[in-house]
């Protein structure tokens, strides 16, 4: 489909049912209609064969229906000169060199989800690109990050947006750089050992430049034509633009679209944006409302994926707390490998960002890290940041602990205390761009991240790059925090304290047994008793309130504990251990 170049030219081939006449127009004919028509195939495709065009050049159908002919650029263009602008006939041939990168293990990832025109941009007035982004890949690769998710970046009207508004699916936005920078991007991530995850958003399409809208023509009760249900099943919280899953060839379109991610443009994953939407008209639990050809176009295109590239990762953003949505398809799941975690999430931030501590409800923070989906740790994507979070009338969250007062040693503390539960608990870790530098405010399109504060906050850098290598267990010592098995053993909700270990599969002991100690108060214990997994020392790897990491912080005397027979906490063995306020503890047992 789309613009296909070869050889001796270009072959055009589109699906347009209710045209009477297609014609390919372009910088090649002068931009008539006469030159070039297009044949009829059967079944509502049309085609031809152009000699001589060759990539660079632009194009678009011109179309005649019902006595009206008009213009539409290419649904399956992979390039446009702009949103607004005219397909581009695109050389697919990339010189990949010698990459063949392994996608990290599921349970070693470390994701860090960027906005690629504010992650990396030169200023104020001109946005990030995919090459940008690739200039920022040792700084990552040195934190410890091993895969970076993009919000969506196909073309979109104009030059600043989320990303969630896609003109054109399968073009990527030529103010980032278009296709060849984004291969480019992907390409240096891979050599820095990165895997690229792309956000894709097939829940709607546009509303804005939007040549899928009555695309040859057609339309019925007004509604958007072939592309798009034209009845009750089109209306979603972004106009009413959703694709008709029902409809083979707009099926077809989408699983396309999502398979030539992972497969040309080399992505290990995608995150798919706001599935609650493709599975009910209005994201609820309703079954009035369900959408059932949503919910199977999404398991047949996880199960091709799994058929296909089973070391790609396919997360959904449903933030239901449902578990079909992560159960294989075999058992009649929807077949994604990870969701975005709501039962996370919300009551994570709540607990931190509650202005009295009394306020702050350690069993829900228990339930919190305790939460699993289809008995695999690893099913949820755990964060405290993300560009939900942190925009739509929200802000990051030191500044909603202390809003006009994100860098004062309150905010500082709590928000440590979130990212060491997000790296420690079961699930895979997310950061959002600019997490691990506290950069302040509210998420927006139009303010780039402040690099400066990379070096002005270097502790707090150090932090975050000592707690990923405790996750990811680059010293060998914590290997339990990439296991299956969590245990919250400790809660008090009157001193606002709870513990818990992790271990791997069937090999708990030293090295791997690892415990954590969260503080959610803003009070110091000289020597707080919990239970044991084990006997011997336990030694304390990192100290969220070590001084190295931020001038304000206390550097409380928190230097390990020997484990003394008695039982505590379920445990045959317990020992005492100083606590800083509002810190975290991470410890394992000496060799």
């Amino acid at each position: 489909m789309g613009a296909v170049p070869h050889a001796a030219g270009t072959t055009f081939r589109v699906w347009a049912p209710h045209a009477e006449a297609v014609a390919v127009i372009g910088s090649f004919n002068d931009w008539t209609a006469t030159q070039h028509p297009l044949q009829r195939e059967g079944d509502g495709y049309w085609a031809t064969d152009v000699e001589n065009v060759q990539p660079g050049a632009e194009y678009k159908y011109h179309l005649t229906s019902q006595g009206n002919s008009f213009d539409r650029n290419d649904p399956y263009a992979r390039q446009m000169t702009n949103s607004a602008g005219s397909s581009v006939v695109h050389d697919p041939h990339f010189d990949w060199g010698n990459d063949n990168f392994q996608m990290p293990a599921w349970n070693e990832l470390v994701i860090y989800e960027l906005h690629v025109g504010t992650f990396n941009a030169p200023d104020e007035h001109r946005v990030g690109t995919f090459l940008s982004v690739a200039e920022k890949l040792p700084y990552l690769r040195d934190l410890g990050i091993n895969c970076i998710e993009l919000l969506p970046a196909t073309e979109f009207p104009g030059s600043r947006s989320w990303g969630y508004n896609p003109a054109c699916p399968f073009a990527l936005e030529s103010d980032y750089g278009g296709p060849v920078a984004f291969k480019e991007m992907v390409k240096k991530a891979h050599e820095h050992g990165i895997a690229v995850v792309l956000d894709v958003v097939y829940n709607h399409f546009g509303p804005g430049d939007l040549d899928l809208w009555k695309f040859d023509g057609w339309s019925e009760n007004d509604g958007g034509g072939i592309y798009f249900y034209n009845d009750w099943r089109a209306e979603t919280p972004w106009g009413d633009n959703r694709p008709d899953y029902g409809r083979p060839e707009v099926r077809q379109y989408i699983r396309d679209n999502a398979l030539m991610w992972l497969h040309d443009y080399r992505v290990d994953g995608l995150r798919a944006d706001a599935i609650a939407f493709i599975r009910n008209v209005h994201g609820e639990e309703h079954p009035d409302h369900d959408l059932p050809d949503g919910w199977s176009l999404m398991r047949w295109i996880n199960e091709e994926i799994d058929q296909t590239m089973p070391w790609k990762i396919t997360i959904a953003e449903d933030m239901r707390g449902n578990c079909k949505i992560t159960e294989s398809v075999e058992s009649g799941g929807q077949g994604f490998d990870s969701q975005w975690d709501s039962s996370f999430v919300y009551p994570i931030v709540e607990a931190l960002t509650a202005h009295h501590d009394a306020d702050r409800n350690m069993h829900a923070v228990a339930g919190a890290i305790s939460e699993s989906y289809n008995d695999d740790a690893f099913r949820r994507v755990i964060y405290t940041e993300s560009h939900d979070e942190v925009a739509n009338g929200k802000s990051r969250v030191a500044e909603e602990i202390m809003p006009g007062a994100a860098d004062s040693y309150f905010s500082k503390k709590r928000t440590v205390l979130g990212a060491a539960l997000v790296l420690t608990a079961p699930g895979i870790p997310m950061l959002f761009q600019g997490q691990e530098f506290l950069a302040l405010g509210a998420f927006n399109d139009a303010e780039p991240l402040e690099w400066a504060d990379v070096e002005a906050r270097a502790g707090l850098v150090h932090l975050y790059r000592d707690l990923i290598g405790l996750r990811r267990n680059v010293g060998g010592q914590t290997r339990g925090l990439s296991g299956q098995h969590t245990h919250v053993f400790h809660i008090n909700d009157n001193a606002k304290l709870v513990a818990f270990a992790r271990w791997a599969d069937g090999n708990s002991g030293p090295q791997d047994t690892t415990i954590v100690v969260a503080n959610f108060a803003n009070h110091a214990h000289d020597a707080y008793t919990i239970g044991l997994p084990g006997p011997g020392h336990w030694k304390v790897r990192f100290n969220s309130d070590w001084r190295g990491y931020d001038g304000d912080f206390g550097d409380f005397d928190s230097f390990g504990m020997e484990a003394q027979p008695g039982e505590r906490d379920g445990y045959a063995w317990n020992g005492s251990i100083g606590l800083a306020p509002y810190a975290v503890l991470i410890l394992s047992q000496e060799v």
